[in-house]
């Protein structure tokens, strides 16, 4: 935010939130009630001061124009980033009336100056500790720790062959009266074999028996695909390279961005979080305006916390994204942010919409490659969303096919939104298409329109 009249929307602040109790609780501080003393400077900063239920009020700061996404400081407990305090502040000073609210033009207190400066020298540390030459490591001592790590990874897909044939001889039933201890048992196994992508699915497994009707078919489906995978990697030597590498990197063998850069402006179109016990991963879409390709950013935080990296949807950047070129049945979808030059701005438009006869082969087309792939994404084209028996289904306005909304999906307010904003006219929606069908994680209803998060 080198330009301080530029402001995001509400729906770009509440996207950052960590949590729907954090978004809840933000909205109701984004009000001037109980703040005082806030400002923001033309540098990209904004602070003020949050009564609270204590005798001193909040001292809060945001840092809007770091490239890789706002960063917040707050005097408050709360270990969610960023807290409620933060999201109300950003609230207030986004929405109509910021400007008399949140006074720009003015030098931050003390308290916010030295985080400010503090935070930016440490970024300039990064940047040159980055740009500095690299010592060069050692190959035959980096050979010989991938072969250790293979044997191990070998030793693991063995062990797991075995315990699914055991499961399939004595009958599925087993599983259900075996409880979640015979499968955290056996991705402990995976974990100590070093094959953590084998460890998260047979987590996965776990929660199928007894899960509803038809659970004997879905893990029987998903045991296929594990036993799949893991012959794959005991016979890697006879699958061709792509293949080889799509199957190393699902075991959970380490991948680096080696790809050539490409800048862009990238436009945010969808960011949306899933957590376990032990992680929260956060999924961030991006859209190539020029060179029209799809990206994923991939962040990750402990149990708890919210991962580091976040991009507002529908801002876009000019950056450099390094892609993961050694993974080709990814088709170089995921990559790592690189040089950034400009900061998140506002832009309008969108990707271009396929026909749903079009997107569903597109996805097909990447199952071939990946048989382990959840989801692929698609911008669908001119479609409507409409009802179908118990679940909902986007159809396409001048022809007679349609493809039918994930179930997870139907039960989020996102999709009565999505209705709203269709109005029974045509829109241009993008998502992800995977085997349950098309979750919709973004929408337009023209071409000249800003993104809309679902």
């Amino acid at each position: 935010m080198t330009q301080q009249g530029v402001r995001w929307t509400a729906d770009q602040v509440l996207a950052l939130a960590p949590d729907a109790s954090s978004r809840k609780a933000g909205s109701k501080l984004g009000t001037a009630g109980p703040w005082s003393q806030t400002g923001s400077s033309g540098e990209g900063a904004v602070w003020g001061l949050c009564k609270g239920s204590g005798s001193k009020p909040y001292q809060t700061v945001i840092d809007v124009a770091d490239v890789a996404g706002p960063a917040y400081k707050c005097s408050c407990p709360s270990r969610k980033f960023p807290c409620k305090h933060a999201l109300g502040l950003l609230l207030l000073w986004a929405g109509p009336g910021g400007e008399p609210v949140v006074a720009a033009g003015e030098q931050p207190p003390d308290w916010a100056r030295e985080w400010l400066a503090g935070r930016r020298k440490r970024a300039e540390a990064k940047r040159s500790s980055a740009a500095a030459p690299q010592q060069p490591s050692d190959p035959e001592a980096a050979r010989k720790r991938a072969e250790r790590r293979a044997e191990r990874v070998t030793a693991g897909a063995t062990e797991l062959e075995r315990r699914l044939t055991d499961l399939l001889r004595g009958g599925l039933a087993t599983a259900e009266q075996a409880g979640y201890g015979l499968w955290e048992e056996t991705a402990a196994r995976m974990v100590d074999a070093q094959a953590p992508g084998l460890a998260a699915r047979v987590r996965e497994l776990g929660a199928l028996p007894g899960s509803g009707p038809g659970w004997p078919v879905r893990l029987l489906e998903e045991c296929a695909l594990l036993h799949l995978l893991g012959a794959g990697w005991l016979r890697r030597d006879q699958l061709p390279d792509a293949l080889a590498a799509t199957v190393r990197s699902r075991v959970g063998l380490p991948t680096a961005a080696e790809g050539p850069p490409l800048q862009d402006h990238w436009q945010v179109l969808a960011q949306y979080d899933t957590a376990d016990s032990k992680l929260t991963t956060r999924r961030i879409w991006l859209y190539g305006k020029e060179s029209g390709r799809t990206a994923l950013l991939l962040s990750y935080g402990a149990a708890g916390r919210a991962p580091a990296l976040s991009l507002p949807v529908g801002l876009a950047l000019d950056a450099e994204l390094v892609p993961y070129a050694t993974d080709p049945a990814s088709r170089q979808l995921r990559a790592d942010l690189g040089e950034q030059f400009t900061a998140p701005g506002p832009t309008t438009g969108h990707p271009p919409g396929l026909p749903t006869a079009e997107a569903a082969a597109r996805y097909g087309e990447a199952v071939r490659d990946d048989p382990w792939l959840e989801s692929w994404p698609v911008t669908l084209g001119r479609v409507i969303p409409v009802p179908d028996g118990a679940g909902w289904q986007l159809a396409d306005a001048d022809g007679d096919l349609a493809l039918p909304i994930a179930p997870p999906a139907t039960s989020r307010s996102g999709l009565w939104r999505l209705v709203a904003l269709s109005g029974g006219a045509p829109l241009t929606v993008f998502g992800e298409c995977g085997h349950r069908g098309f979750t919709p994680l973004a929408a337009w209803p023209h071409a000249e329109a800003e993104t809309v998060r679902l």
